[in-house]
Parts: C-alpha cells; sequence; structure tokens
C-alpha cells in the first residue's frame, strides 16, 4: 500500500511539478517577449538629441515611451554619463542591477532580467542607443534606456496555477487510494489466509486448507501449501501410527514379560543361594544367568516406565519433602555412603516434590556418574533466585572422569544412546537418562549436561522450587 502510494505521489507530483512550469515559463515568457519588443520598437522610433543634457524634455520624452509600456506600464530611466532622469518620481532605478548595466554595455542588442525586489518581481530591460555607422556595424552613443515593468499580474497567475496544481494532485492522490486498496486487498486477502493456515498447521490442525480461488500466482501458491498440507498430514498420520504402534509393542512385551521376570527372578535368588555348594563353572553359570536376569528385569521395568510417559499416563504425587535428607536417603538405600561420594547437602531446603521420582532421578545421575565418569562423585545442593518467577532448587551430580565427549553432548539424553562406541553392553538399560529427563520435566524443571574445565561430567538438576504456605525458600 505504501509503494502504490509513493507511486502515486511521485506521479502526480511530477506532473503537476511539469504542468506547473511549462505553464508558469509560457506566462512569463509572453509577458517578457510582448515588453521586450515593444521596448525595442519604441526606443528605435524615438529621436534623441545628443549630447544628453537633461531637463525637462527628456523627462517628457521618457514618460511618452512610459505611457506605450505593453503588457502593463513602465518606468523608464534614462542614463548618459553623468545624467540620470527617469519618467517616474525618482531618476535611479533601484531595482536595475549592476550586472544589467554590464550587460547593456556589452550588448547593443539590448538584455533583460526578472528581479524580485521586497517581494515584488520586476522585469528590466535595458536597451542602448546606437548609431548606424555601417549597414554591418553600429557604434554606442553612451545613452542607455531601461525600463522598469512590474510582473504582479503574472505573478498572480503563477500563484494560480501552483494552488491549481495542488488542489489537483491532492484529490488525484486521495483517489488513487481507491484502486490502491482495491489491490493491496486482492494480495493481503490470501496471504492473510495463507498466515491464519499456517498458524493452524503450527498449532496442530494439519488438516487445515486455503480456499483457491482463480488462476494467478497466489492461487497457485495457496494449491501447493493444500498439496504440501496433505502430504504433511499423511506422513504425520502414518509417524503417529507407527509410533503408537512402537508404544504399544514395548508396553505389551514389558507386561508380558514381568510374570515369567518375577518367576525368573525368584529361582535366580535360589540358585543364588545354593551357588557356593556348587561346582566353580556351574557357580559361575548361575551367578551370570542371575545377573542376567537382573538386569532384564531392570530394563523391563525401565521400558514399563518410559511407556508410562510416552502415553502420557505418568503422573506427579508431590509432598513437600525435606530435600537434603530425601537425598541421604536415596544414597543410603543404595549404600553409596563410602568414600565415593562426597554431599555438600545444607538442611532446611523444603519443596513440593514426588519423591519416588525425585529418588529416580538423584539415583540414575549418581549411578550414571559412577559407572561412567570417576570416583568420587559430588552432590550438591542449592537454590537460586530467577527473576521473573520463584526460586529454582539445583541440584549437581559433578563426577571426577573424563567428561562427556562434545559430539556425545546433544544426544546424552536419547533413549539408548551410548556415548562409548566401543561400549556394546552396560550395567543399565540405556534408559536411564532419558527416564531421568521425563521426571524433571513433569516436575516441570529442566536438566543439562555438560563438562568441567578441569575434567569430569556435570549434571544440573533445576526445579522450581514451590513450597507450601510459602512463595520460595532456601
Amino acid at each position: 500500500m505504501l509503494a502504490f502510494l509513493l507511486v502515486a505521489a511521485v506521479s502526480a507530483g511530477t506532473t503537476a511539478a511539469l504542468t506547473y512550469r511549462e505553464a508558469r515559463n509560457a506566462v512569463l515568457q509572453t509577458a517578457q517577449d510582448t515588453a521586450v519588443n515593444s521596448f525595442r520598437e519604441h526606443v528605435e522610433t524615438t529621436a534623441f538629441a545628443l549630447p544628453v543634457l537633461g531637463g525637462d524634455d527628456l523627462d517628457e520624452l521618457l514618460r511618452d515611451i512610459a505611457r506605450k509600456g505593453k503588457p502593463h506600464p513602465w518606468v523608464v530611466f534614462a542614463e548618459y554619463g553623468s545624467v540620470r532622469a527617469s519618467s517616474g518620481e525618482n531618476p535611479v532605478s533601484t531595482v536595475i542591477t549592476p550586472e544589467l548595466r554590464r550587460a547593456a554595455r556589452a550588448d547593443p542588442h539590448g538584455s533583460f532580467e526578472r528581479v524580485v525586489k521586497d517581494g515584488v518581481p520586476y522585469l528590466t530591460i535595458a536597451m542602448p542607443m546606437v548609431f548606424k555607422a555601417s549597414p554591418d556595424s553600429e557604434l554606442p552613443s553612451g545613452l542607455v534606456l531601461y525600463a522598469v515593468m512590474r510582473m504582479t499580474d503574472e505573478q498572480v497567475n503563477v500563484d494560480a496555477l501552483l494552488m491549481a496544481g495542488r488542489d489537483g494532485a491532492l484529490p488525484g492522490l486521495a483517489v488513487s487510494l481507491i484502486p490502491g486498496l482495491i489491490a493491496a486487498r486482492s494480495v493481503l486477502r490470501p496471504v492473510r489466509k495463507l498466515r491464519e493456515a499456517a498458524l493452524h498447521m503450527g498449532s496442530g490442525r494439519l488438516d487445515t486448507r486455503i480456499p483457491v480461488r482463480g488462476s494467478d500466482e497466489l492461487a497457485d501458491l495457496a494449491r501447493t501449501f493444500n498439496k504440501s498440507a496433505g502430504q504433511l498430514e499423511h506422513s504425520v498420520r502414518e509417524l503417529r501410527e507407527a509410533e503408537e504402534r512402537a508404544r504399544r509393542f514395548a508396553s505389551d512385551v514389558s507386561h508380558e514379560l514381568r510374570t515369567p521376570l518375577a518367576g525368573m527372578l525368584a529361582v535366580t535368588e535360589v540358585l543364588d543361594e545354593d551357588a557356593d555348594g556348587l561346582d566353580a563353572d556351574t557357580a559361575r553359570a548361575v551367578r551370570l544367568v542371575s545377573a542376567e536376569t537382573g538386569k532384564l528385569a531392570v530394563l523391563v521395568e525401565d521400558l514399563m516406565e518410559i511407556s508410562r510417559f510416552d502415553a502420557r499416563a505418568a503422573e506427579l504425587n508431590a509432598d513437600e519433602v525435606d530435600v537434603a535428607e530425601a537425598i541421604r536417603k536415596t544414597l543410603n538405600h543404595r549404600h553409596w555412603t563410602d568414600d565415593r561420594i562426597r554431599t555438600e547437602l545444607p538442611d532446611g531446603i523444603r519443596a513440593c516434590l514426588d519423591p519416588r521420582r525425585f529418588d529416580v532421578v538423584i539415583a540414575n545421575l549418581v549411578g550414571n556418574a559412577l559407572r561412567h565418569g570417576g570416583a568420587p562423585v559430588t552432590v550438591r545442593l542449592r537454590t537460586e533466585p530467577r527473576s521473573p518467577g520463584p526460586h529454582v532448587l539445583i541440584a549437581d551430580v559433578v563426577d571426577s572422569g573424563p567428561g562427556i565427549r562434545p559430539e556425545a553432548l546433544p544426544h546424552i539424553f536419547d533413549r539408548f544412546y551410548k556415548a562409548d562406541a566401543a561400549r556394546t553392553r552396560s550395567a543399565g538399560s540405556g534408559l536411564g537418562l532419558a527416564i531421568t529427563l521425563e521426571n524433571v520435566k513433569l516436575h516441570g524443571g529442566t536438566i543439562y549436561a555438560g563438562n568441567r574445565p578441569g575434567g569430569g561430567a556435570v549434571f544440573a538438576v533445576e526445579i522450581p522450587l514451590h513450597v507450601e504456605g510459602e512463595g520460595a525458600g532456601g
């Protein structure tokens, strides 16, 4: 719209300016030519007695020329040496410029100049008197006549032309708004619909389509959008169906495995108790079966847990807890009380957490640090303010190992991702950090992984600190 208005304004302004210039030149040129030709004719047909001595005769002669002025009355001045005379009251004109006097002496055919004095436009004409010494030569007599004519009427006409151009351009510009609005609407309406359709697509409404009208470029764009939206909807539907099948398969397999695994675990416990009475090879096989059965049980439980997250069936049963005490219970329950674990757990930090899920978060991070990092592992607890918003609870788990390779950092929370490509088997299920991430998200928090400058991996959990009856504490 602005571009259209700019083009219309430039077009109207240019047309008005050119029209005004041509009309103004025509008005002034007509008056100027008439005055110059008339003055030259009267000067050539008037006889002056030389040398000019001034007096009433000269004044009367100048008044006679002035009365014949066209297209407006003139004031005629004469200059001859030191003699000055005029048809008016003042013998010397303040309008005649030195430039015009020099031009009069240089050009025997006369000169003219337009001058504005005190806001009034004048036409000044200089016509020297000459003697014809021969058909091809002229001699100056020293007498120069000047005609001064007001051009107020021409200025009025020029001002009227300016006002007419302005008054004509402004309505023309206003009228140009109508086709501009029509053109803008014809372009903006489909673009607006395209924007709305894109917003609907972004919000998940993949069945959004745009009505197609016409056969211009915008209609082609709408058809392309509809075709792309249809293909995207089809692809997303297939992906969702495949994801649902995979989720259901994992859930079904996990449920089906729980019952036989429970029996297998019971058997392996009995075998473990009697392993010391068996021969070495049989005892080793029994313990291997028991260990692998335990790993399989952990994998099944993790698969069931991740299936609940995928199905959005996981619930947060929050309660106000002493966070430092909750972390100590996690470490004590798993017998992580030796010198491999260091703690910085200030007392008095209370928060609304799901104790079971927070236990899983801390246990997974500490277990991961012990398995894949290096002892000692430090568990720190603190709170920090956030503006705006409540304080956040921060739990750091720092190990003393080599750290996480930079190319592995973006995938560290992916399911079944192995940061060490050479490590094909591990004691965990490969889902621990993924489950940790889901539990932290369920608390409304975030988790970060990185490396310390001096070596070692760092996992930081940030959870909004909500305490019953308080805003934030720490």
